[in-house]
């Protein structure tokens, strides 16, 4: 069973994920929240293994309860995927770095975000390629100045994957471009969060922006 909270200042907004996670048999809803701050007091009560979380809220933002999160070791296990309204946030490539799983629009399918759940849940995370372009786009060239210490430790072809990793393309996708299956990507990928220490895929797209490796 999957155990999963909601935060979201707008009582329409969670009494509607509310709905469709608990039409989920291996879903369990276990508290909601409509501020960081008492959101953080639910996530240290409930310890839910995945938080729906808006980015913009009154009291603590969800910029705040991300490093609440980040900061307490008995919150470790919670993973947070951030919902927004517009796929240009100023608040998207902050939030990533600061430990968010994913990011999903406020519009996207119910099945989506159903499926968003069970991925982070796994230990994935969710990117949507075009959030992730436009945080390239928008924040990617200011950002590439802060270069990872073990980037020198990947070789040649893991740096090449890295760039594309920071794109938004899944594994599927690059082995397309790159002409060579999957499976070699995936490989590639795993060694490479291995060598950085990464947490997820989604750090990883942080890190390869900050070094510049994106194409």
């Amino acid at each position: 069973m999957i155990r999963v909270a909601l935060v979201d200042d707008q009582p329409l907004v969670r009494m509607g994920l509310a709905t469709l996670v608990a039409a989920e048999a291996d879903l369990d809803l276990v508290g909601e929240a409509g501020d960081g701050r008492a959101a953080l007091a639910l996530l240290r009560r409930t310890r839910p293994d995945v938080v729906l979380c808006d980015i913009r809220m009154p009291v603590r933002d969800g910029l705040e309860l991300l490093a609440d999160v980040g900061a307490e070791e008995a919150l470790a296990g919670v993973r947070v995927v951030m919902l927004t309204t517009f796929e240009l946030d100023e608040y998207v490539f902050e939030a990533l770095r600061l430990g968010a799983s994913g990011f999903l629009l406020k519009d996207a399918e119910p099945a989506a975000l159903i499926d968003a759940i069970r991925v982070v849940a796994a230990g994935g995370s969710l990117l949507a390629p075009s959030v992730t372009r436009t945080v390239i786009e928008h924040f990617g060239a200011a950002r590439a100045t802060r270069h990872h210490p073990r980037l020198v430790d990947l070789t040649e072809r893991e740096r090449e994957i890295l760039g594309w990793v920071a794109t938004g393309r899944s594994n599927a996708e690059i082995a397309a471009v790159l002409v060579v299956s999957p499976d070699t990507v995936r490989t590639h990928v795993s060694r490479a969060m291995v060598k950085l220490g990464a947490r997820d895929r989604a750090q990883l797209v942080v890190w390869a922006i900050e070094s510049g490796l994106t194409h």
